[in-house]
Parts: structure tokens; C-alpha cells; sequence
């Protein structure tokens, strides 16, 4: 009967992990802008949030856990001040990584990142939300806790989920994207071993992104 059991949890959680992992590398973002009619702002965004919505509801009523189980835990102080200065050290590794790294190895992405400043400030926000919330929950929160239950290696979980973190945003820019990725990942991915609070993680990628796409527009638009 335990082996059974144990059988048939191995087989939730790998089914979890392909809804959690596999889906981010289907394009949502364009099939949502295709077939939603949302248009190509809501509705590049609207299916990320049904995966978000479906990793929580899987963890309830198909694992029957809590969402605590994925790091869904109320944060402390230390958390909050962790996650914010994370961000702060992610910030200034990007800002060294496209002002030394990217030009030396000719990697341009003025015309990907010119694209988004030029959004409106609210889809922006959305943005940056939904990366932080859907991202964090996929990748570090579904994904590491998981990983780390079905192979017992929490350096396993943390290598696998930051490369395929990383790698996942090689269609939205290329290798310059993926630079960026695996820098931020680092960081997001150590923070959530040491501390395995989705919600400092959560903080922590809502600044970095933040910072980019929200706090560096309205400075350029301030001092052209």
C-alpha cells in the first residue's frame, strides 16, 4: 500500500511539473494574442494567468496540499528585506550586463527593450506583475519545492529550475535575454534556497522588473 502510494504521488508530481515547466515553453504569450481577442496587450498576458491560476487550484484540489507546500508562506521582516536587497544586487549585475557584457559580445536589445518602454504605463505594470507572481510561482516555488521532493537533491532542484527558468526567455530576445535571465535567476534562485518564501522572491522580481520597465522609462522620459 506505501508503495502504491508512493507510486501514485511520484506520478501527481510529475504531471504538476509538466503543467508548471512545460507550458511557460508553448508560447502563451502568442497564443493568447492570437485566439484570446483580448488584443496583443491583455491578451498576450491572459494565459500566463491561467497557468498561475491552475498551478494554485492543482496544488489545492489535485495535491491536496497547502499552498504553504510551494512556498506560499507569510513572510517575515528578514524576508522582505532579503527579497529587496536581492533586487537591489540583481539591478546592478543587469546594469553592469548591458552596459559592459552585451556590447562586448555585440548584443543589441535597444529595439526589444525601446518596444516596451513605449507601452502604456498600466500594461507595464501588468507586466511586470504577472512575471513576478507567474514566474516565481512556476519556476521557484512549483517547481524547486516539487523537484526536491520527487529527487530528494535541493542543488538538483535549484539547477534544473534555474535552467529552464533561463532558457525560457530565449524566444522573447534571444541570447542577450538569456544573459539577462540567468543573472536574475541566480539571484531569484539562491534567494529562494536560503530563505523558501515565495513572497520575498516575489518582492525581489517585481523590483528588478520594475526598475527596467517601469522606474528607467519615466527617467528617460524626464531627461531625454
Amino acid at each position: 500500500m506505501e508503495t502504491t502510494q508512493s507510486n501514485g504521488r511520484r506520478i501527481v508530481i510529475i504531471i504538476g511539473l509538466l503543467l508548471a515547466l512545460g507550458l511557460p515553453f508553448l508560447h502563451l504569450g502568442d497564443l493568447g494574442k492570437t485566439y484570446s481577442g483580448l488584443g496583443p496587450l491583455l491578451g498576450g498576458e491572459i494565459l500566463w494567468w491561467v497557468l498561475f491560476v491552475a498551478i494554485l487550484l492543482y496544488v489545492l484540489f489535485v495535491e491536496r496540499e497547502a499552498l504553504s507546500s510551494i512556498g506560499f508562506r507569510r513572510p517575515g521582516v528578514l524576508d522582505i528585506v532579503l527579497g529587496i536587497v536581492a533586487a537591489i544586487v540583481a539591478v546592478f549585475g543587469i546594469g553592469f550586463l548591458f552596459s559592459v557584457v552585451l556590447p562586448a559580445l555585440h548584443l543589441n536589445m535597444a529595439q526589444k527593450i525601446g518596444n516596451l518602454f513605449l507601452a502604456p504605463l498600466w500594461f507595464r505594470f501588468l507586466l511586470v506583475t504577472r512575471a513576478a507572481f507567474v514566474e516565481e510561482t512556476a519556476f521557484r516555488g512549483y517547481g524547486f519545492e516539487r523537484l526536491t521532493e520527487l529527487t530528494g537533491s535541493k542543488m538538483l532542484a535549484g539547477l534544473v529550475t534555474f535552467g529552464l527558468f533561463t532558457f525560457a526567455h530565449y524566444s522573447g530576445g534571444g541570447l542577450g535575454q538569456v544573459i539577462i535571465a540567468a543573472w536574475g535567476g541566480l539571484v531569484l534562485t539562491v534567494l529562494y534556497v536560503w530563505r523558501r518564501n515565495l513572497w520575498a522572491n516575489i518582492i525581489c522580481h517585481w523590483l528588478i522588473d520594475g526598475a527596467g520597465f517601469i522606474l528607467v522609462p519615466m527617467m528617460s522620459a524626464h531627461h531625454p
